[in-house]
């Protein structure tokens, strides 16, 4: 999916986060609030923090400070040229939130397209594709993977790319790929580079990924084929081309998709992302973290790339006095750019 392709952006939003903005269960509309480049937030919705601003909850300077309301109505108020809603939260359970129908009715009704990340698919229920076409708004299910005839097995031809490609790839899941691989990309067209990058995540495609899939939601025989189709479509018109990894090569509920997108991409080099004071894997207590040597050896094992430098979470210089490779934090000034400076070198 590419949304770039959808809209003339940038395209003023309003994000719903209820109950969940500036926490890990919102990453998506965190992402959107600070990165996107489809959509300009106008206000985010989320009743838990209304009254605050984006820039206050995020503790970050240079997020936009955008009111946080109550309700959708509310952002409205606050933003009535906006022209898409974007649902920033997935609960768990998959389901869309009985709460949430009148937020989203009301968005849609004032005009705005819905961009969701949610598990179900708003366009295969008749009761939102009728109101979508009533309201003249588009739904778009950003987890629909691609079509069956879409879909086939990798064939290598990404080797013949004329690109240079590089994968984000972490110990563990949540650790920051998604982030890291932005601030990669935007550090290189900030140098000059021709820079694209994929998306294998909704959150991604959602800030505006040149190509991008939700790649858990494709068929395991053909996640590999995916994401090469992905990256040569991308390589066509940039000559570095980044992608987001998943999860983890040694974790031991998700390295087949890791391994997929390392193996689709097929990538030059490698930036791994950790976070270094995670013991246990998030969500599976008890699994502990393999460690970052034990990932690079997975990974220089298992593909022809060199990983060429760790992005932390924690204090580079302190990590980067046990590292055999550079190491940067993609949240100090010049993190992107010590990280691409390594990537660059190596390939």
């Amino acid at each position: 999916m590419n949304l770039r392709d959808a809209f003339d952006t940038p395209v003023s939003a309003i994000v719903l986060a209820e109950g969940e903005f500036g926490t890990t269960g919102g990453k998506t509309a965190n992402g959107v609030v600070m990165h996107s480049e489809i959509f300009e937030t106008a206000a985010v919705v989320d009743s838990a923090q209304a009254g605050s601003t984006t820039d206050a909850v995020l503790a970050r300077p240079d997020v936009p400070s955008v009111p946080i309301v109550d309700s959708t109505e509310a952002a409205l108020s606050e933003a009535p040229e906006a022209e898409a809603l974007v649902i920033g939260v997935a609960p768990a359970g998959g389901d869309l939130p009985e709460s949430w129908i009148d937020d989203i009715r009301t968005a849609m009704r004032a005009g705005c397209d819905v961009v969701s990340g949610l598990h179900v698919f708003l366009s295969d229920r008749e009761e939102w594709a009728e109101l979508a076409e009533e309201c003249g708004v588009r739904l778009f299910d950003v987890r629909k993977p691609p079509e069956e005839d879409a879909l086939r097995v990798g064939d290598g031809r990404v080797d013949d790319v004329d690109a240079d490609i590089v994968v984000t790839m972490g110990t563990d899941c949540a650790v920051g790929k998604r982030t890291t691989t932005f601030e990669l990309y935007r550090a290189a067209r900030e140098a000059g580079l021709d820079a694209g990058w994929v998306a294998t995540g909704q959150t991604g495609i959602m800030v505006g990924a040149h190509r991008g899939v939700v790649i858990d939601r494709v068929p395991a025989d053909f996640t590999a084929g995916v994401v090469e189709d992905l990256v040569v479509a991308v390589a066509e018109d940039h000559d570095i081309v980044f992608v987001e990894g998943q999860a983890a090569l040694t974790h031991r509920a998700y390295s087949g998709v890791t391994l997929s997108v390392l193996h689709g991409a097929w990538p030059d080099a490698v930036v791994l992302v950790d976070d270094p004071d995670r013991d246990e894997r998030t969500h599976f207590d008890g699994w502990p973290i393999a460690g970052v040597d034990s990932e690079i050896e997975a990974i220089e094992h298992l593909s022809e790339a060199t990983v060429a430098a760790l992005s932390t979470w924690g204090d580079a210089d302190d990590v980067g006095a046990d590292s055999d490779v550079p190491v940067a934090n993609v949240y100090d000034a010049d993190g992107p750019e010590t990280l691409l400076e390594a990537v660059r070198t190596a390939i």
